[in-house]
């Protein structure tokens, strides 16, 4: 039996049953709660017995993670089916290409009072000019009309006709700087086009890989092009007009959507090095839901801006909004399950991201023995 008066074994108890407060090894380098106390208790894994049982997602602090990555196989047959229509799309009907790839008339037009887009465009066609691009620029009685390829080579015969078939009741037009564009022309554009988008599809696949890691390089690339692949194929699959702003907008979009691939790789590199004890899914499932907020925001904004355009910029600046509207949605989908998934596909770890001390850099002990020294001591 103990003293409970015996200041020793109070002593004893008190250590005994006093909680540990420094961590506890195993003898194998393992140390959770040294691991806790560095992430901060924001950061610390912790199991939840009901989202264990609907789909085995976990909660660091009081976040939960979104399981994201339970998706991916649907996710990725749905994007390879789009893509492969769009790529036949694309091949079989081709696009409908505008007169900046094709060739045309271009022409400027002014009249003494504004006039609204409908009635130029229906002026023309009674009068055989079908097919009829019309913008405005600046004003409402100064206008841009674009033709295609037209039989005729002399401009001033033209300037006659377009005159004759653009004077409306009451209000009279006046036609100058009309300009023929040859396919040539056109078909020079074109080949540029592809080249632009080329290059930057291998400049982004370079940046990535410097600053990050391939597997994440290869995996930014395969979501840009998918995206680029998208717009183009249900532009050709509806005969919706594909011309410059067009191509502006699908080039604006690899921009975008690099950015955004950007912002969830630096936070999946974070979070691998940062928190242990997750799988490489669970960590890019983390690093989606950290990066959730920040993704709807940008691509909310984006959104209200395409949208404005898209109902009140005209129609010279329609089929950009429209263009710049599939491509934000395939964008943001693409950061998500394209650019993070072919990475995990790799084989992408934590060790892609941790410098591994090499064998021949590992420390040694050296014991410097002079003999003088030795002697003085004896």
């Amino acid at each position: 039996m103990t003293d409970e008066n015996n200041p020793i074994e109070q002593s004893l108890n008190d250590k005994e049953n006093r909680r540990r407060r420094g961590p506890r090894r195993d003898g194998k380098g393992n140390n959770a709660r040294a691991n806790e106390q560095a992430l901060g208790d924001k950061d610390i894994i912790r199991t939840d017995e009901a989202t264990e049982k609907a789909g085995g997602a976990k909660l660091i602090g009081n976040r939960r993670i979104l399981p994201f990555m339970k998706l991916e196989l649907p996710m990725m047959a749905f994007s390879i089916i789009l893509v492969i229509a769009s790529i036949v799309a694309i091949a079989v009907k081709g696009l409908n290409l505008g007169l900046d790839f094709t060739g045309g008339v271009s022409a400027g037009v002014h009249y003494e009072q504004p006039v609204e887009q409908a009635q130029v465009v229906s002026a023309l066609s009674e009068k055989g000019f079908d097919d009829a691009v019309v913008q405005y620029l600046g004003t409402r009685s100064e206008l841009l009309i674009r033709l295609p390829p037209q039989d005729t080579k002399d401009p001033e015969g033209l300037s006659q006709e377009l005159t004759n078939a653009l004077n409306l009741s009451a209000n009279p037009a006046s036609v100058d700087n009309i300009s023929i564009i040859g396919s040539q022309v056109g078909q020079e554009i074109y080949l540029d086009a592809i080249l632009a988008l080329g290059l930057a599809l291998a400049i982004m696949m370079i940046y990535v890989s410097i600053r990050f890691q391939f597997k994440l390089a290869l995996g930014a690339v395969i979501a840009l092009f998918h995206d680029v692949i998208v717009v183009c194929g249900l532009f050709a699959i509806f005969g919706w007009p594909f011309d410059l702003t067009v191509l502006a907008a699908v080039l604006a979009l690899i921009g975008y959507s690099v950015n955004d691939t950007i912002v969830v790789y630096d936070r999946i590199r974070e979070n691998f090095r940062r928190v242990r004890g997750l799988t490489p899914y669970q960590v890019v499932d983390l690093s989606l839901t950290e990066t959730l907020r920040r993704t709807i925001m940008t691509s909310g904004t984006v959104f209200v801006v395409v949208i404005a355009l898209l109902f009140l910029g005209g129609e010279s600046l329609y089929w950009f909004a429209l263009a710049q509207f599939i491509g934000t949605i395939a964008g943001t989908y693409s950061s998500m399950y394209i650019a993070s998934s072919i990475p995990l596909r790799l084989g992408l770890s934590r060790e892609d991201f941790v410098v591994q001390v090499k064998p021949e850099f590992t420390e040694e002990v050296v014991v410097f023995a002079d003999p003088e020294i030795q002697n003085a001591k004896d």
